[in-house]
């Protein structure tokens, strides 16, 4: 080969493709199906919208930024409110949709004027913030899991099979490098899978009766002219489109500094590409999808940057999404395993955010910065609630209202009061290093 590493465009053998493709199935496979084990959405239905997701990625970025569409953990708290007490899925597939579209027109601005007005709207301090507050404002979830969900499962049991996935996870992180290392969270929940099977708190009815070819279980959207009172689940899905803006565009600079070009004329593209995805995952009844950091560390370790793997990836996906007894089997984890993923899981969402303050040097000694990140932070884990009707505004939309309000306006009371010097005390970067 011409290069040392295998650019988006350049092929290898069929066989090697395939190779790299199967990879990236392995290296989703894990995060792409945590979404719908902790939201109750379709395993099945969820692949295959993460396979139709990519290939969608590859045919509107031409064939240019090689990337995974999987499961985005940004929804999980909407996802959880929108579904409480009735457990109705198409209530939140209508947030999903609606995400969706925003995102391919926040997509469709960036195409046409440059990221220029979101790192305007949003420097490091705020996005940090609200980025941080998707994972922290999930942490009660996890101890309701960890004591086994309400599922009638003994307490104890759950608490020690949560305990061995967590530590699983922790010592596979520490112990592996490489691929092995990376798949720390899919080979943890399969210990803790075992570990339950051993201490008898599976259920393996679903899967025994599942057949093995059967279409994924795709589920329509609600109907907000039927049912007006699902506009009022929009405030809690909204913020999750910066979280998106933030990952997408994120994976567009990361891969382009590991195959050295300057990939941001594409960025538009790619989140056009993220939010169609996104909408059709909304109609059909799969877990909104973003792009994967997971599948950057396997191009990272492997140096194959080429598309065709990711054809192959997405392709399989779909194929693999008509098995039901894949998805009763996904479905069948218990809850113990999901308390002990989620303990690390979410915090580790949470860090991302924390993580784009360090990233992008953000100076908390300034109290525009302290104030906008603090406010922020305990709205969004105290999780605030604002009733206005029918519209109800969760600790995540109102932290993230918070962190852009806050900032702006002491920002602009500060310019007002110390004039131009005041620029220097609370500027902000004119781009933002945005992480996955």
């Amino acid at each position: 080969m011409a290069h040392e590493i295998v650019l988006p465009e350049e092929r290898l053998t069929w066989p090697r493709t395939i190779g790299f493709g199967m990879q990236h199935i392995v290296a989703m496979f894990g995060a792409t199906f945590l979404v719908p084990i902790l939201t109750g959405f379709s395993p099945t239905a969820t692949l295959f919208f993460s396979g139709l997701g990519t290939l969608l990625f590859m045919l509107l970025t031409g064939n240019r930024l090689p990337s995974y569409l999987g499961s985005s953990f940004a929804f999980i708290a909407p996802i959880t409110a929108a579904t409480a007490g009735d457990g109705n899925l198409a209530r939140a597939s209508f947030g999903i949709l609606c995400v969706g579209v925003l995102m391919a027109i926040v997509g469709w601005s960036v195409e046409k004027w440059g990221t220029g007005w979101v790192n305007a709207l949003m420097p490091p301090v705020v996005m940090g913030g609200i980025v941080a507050i998707i994972g922290f404002n999930l942490a009660p979830a996890v101890l309701t899991n960890w004591n086994g969900g309400g599922t009638g499962a003994d307490p104890t049991k759950s608490a020690v099979v949560a305990a061995i996935t967590l530590v699983s996870i922790l010592l596979i992180t520490v112990c592996f490098k490489g691929l092995i290392g990376r798949l720390s969270i899919v080979l943890g929940v399969a210990i803790g899978y075992i570990a339950a099977a051993i201490a008898g708190i599976v259920d393996f009815a679903d899967f025994r009766a599942a057949s093995w070819i059967g279409l994924p279980e795709f589920h329509l959207p609600g109907n907000p002219f039927s049912d007006p009172s699902l506009w009022g689940l929009l405030p809690a899905f909204l913020p999750v489109v910066l979280v998106l803006v933030a990952e997408n565009v994120g994976h567009v600079k990361s891969v382009g500094l590991m195959i050295d070009r300057d990939m941001d004329p594409v960025a538009g593209r790619a989140l056009m590409a993220d939010g169609i995805s996104t909408v059709f995952a909304g109609l059909g009844g799969g877990s909104g999808t973003t792009t994967y950091g997971e599948n950057i560390g396997v191009m990272a370790a492997t140096k194959v940057y080429s598309t065709a793997a990711y054809w192959v990836a997405g392709i399989f996906a779909i194929l693999l999404s008509f098995s039901p007894k894949v998805g009763a089997f996904i479905n069948a984890i218990p809850a113990g395993v999901l308390g002990g993923v989620t303990t690390a899981l979410y915090g580790l969402i949470g860090l991302i955010g924390v993580k784009i303050w360090i990233d992008n040097k953000v100076d908390f000694s300034k109290p525009v910065n302290q104030f906008s990140a603090a406010v922020t932070m305990i709205v969004g884990i105290a999780d605030f609630t604002l009733h206005i009707g029918s519209v109800v505004f969760n600790g995540i939309a109102l932290g993230s209202l918070a962190a852009i309000i806050v900032y702006h306006t002491m920002n602009w009371i500060s310019k007002r009061r110390q004039g131009e010097e005041a620029d220097a005390s609370v500027g902000q970067p004119e781009e933002v290093v945005y992480v996955q």
